[in-house]
């Protein structure tokens, strides 16, 4: 459970900083910390 966390957590990251280089400034901050939360380092809500 803890990879697919980590996968899932990058991919949200990923994309929240190529929205924010494409000017989609909110999009990309939401993205990045719905990220940070879901990911096995951060407050994850699964456990």
């Amino acid at each position: 459970m803890d990879i697919i966390l980590w996968i899932l957590a990058a991919i949200l990251v990923i994309s929240g900083v190529l929205a924010i280089f494409r000017g989609q400034l909110l999009w990309g901050i939401v993205l990045i910390v719905v990220g940070l939360i879901v990911g096995p380092g951060g407050v994850s809500v699964f456990t």
